[in-house]
C-alpha cells in the first residue's frame, strides 16, 4: 500500500470520529460498491475502515465495563461477576466471526461479493455489541 493510500486511509478514519458524542461515526462506503474490481478494493478498505473505528469503540466500552465491575468488585467483594462478562465476551465474539463467517463461506466462490458480505455482517454485529455494552439495564 503507498503512503499516499495510507494517508488517505488515516485521514479519513480521523475525520471519521466523533470525538464530541465519544462513538465512531461511520463513512458512507456505499457509493464504492461496485463489481469493478478496482472500485470494489475500494469499498472494502471503505468498509475495513468503518471495522476499524466500531472496533475501537466497542473495545473501550469493554474497558470501561471492565473497570466498572473491578470497582464493584472491590467495593462489594462481589467476584462473580467479571468471570461472567468475560466469558460473555469471549462467546460474543465467536458468535460474530462464526456467524460471519458461515455467510462468506455461502458467497464463495465468488471472493469479492463473499468480502462485502463479510465486512457487512461484521460492521452490524460490532454496532450492535456495542449499543449493547453501552444500554445501561
Amino acid at each position: 500500500m503507498s503512503k499516499t493510500t495510507n494517508f488517505f486511509i488515516l485521514t479519513v478514519a480521523a475525520i471519521s470520529i466523533d470525538v464530541s458524542a465519544g462513538t465512531a461515526s461511520l463513512a458512507d462506503c456505499t457509493h464504492l460498491d461496485s463489481d469493478h474490481p478496482q472500485k470494489a478494493k475500494r469499498y472494502l478498505m471503505c468498509l475495513d475502515g468503518n471495522i476499524e473505528l466500531l472496533e475501537r469503540d466497542r473495545q473501550a466500552w469493554i474497558n470501561k465495563l471492565l473497570l466498572d465491575t473491578e470497582k464493584i468488585e472491590k467495593d462489594t467483594g462481589n467476584t462473580q461477576l467479571m468471570p461472567i462478562i468475560k466469558r460473555s465476551l469471549l462467546s460474543q465474539s465467536r458468535y460474530m466471526e462464526d456467524s460471519c463467517k458461515w455467510r462468506y463461506l455461502k458467497e464463495l466462490p465468488n471472493s469479492t461479493k463473499a468480502a462485502k458480505v463479510y465486512k457487512r455482517c461484521k460492521i452490524s454485529f460490532l454496532q450492535h455489541h456495542t449499543e449493547e455494552l453501552k444500554a445501561n439495564f
